[in-house]
């Protein structure tokens, strides 16, 4: 985590957690039935790697309006994400803990999204 001036999206602590939610999910999907290879790994491995491209992209932007706009997309996808998570768990796809520290960040990555776009 980041204690100093923010210079970069990097140092965003959002944006370093949706990051994990990519690692994470990467690894989680990886372990999928094969069958799911164009299906929800495709999906949830999309729209993990979209939290932080749009957080990152937004940071970019020359205008707080287009910042708060690609936060309002990133929060979309988290949420797109969220509920392919919840599905894959009821497939009985992953680890019970993996499913779980996934929750947990999704549901932070939220909160700090929720709270980021206030701000602004």
């Amino acid at each position: 985590m980041v204690s100093g001036p923010i210079e970069s999206f990097r140092d965003l602590n959002v944006w370093q957690r949706a990051m994990q939610i990519s690692l994470y999910t990467y690894r989680l999907t990886s372990a999928f039935p094969k069958e799911e290879i164009f299906g929800l790994t495709n999906q949830m491995r999309r729209a993990a790697v979209s939290i932080a491209s749009n957080i990152a992209e937004g940071y970019g932007r020359n205008s707080r309006g287009e910042y708060k706009q690609f936060l309002g997309i990133a929060r979309g996808s988290n949420a797109e994400f969220y509920t392919q998570l919840l599905l894959a768990k009821r497939l009985g796809y992953g680890t019970p803990s993996r499913t779980k520290e996934l929750e947990g960040l999704s549901q932070e990555v939220s909160m700090m999204l929720n709270s980021l776009i206030s701000k602004l």
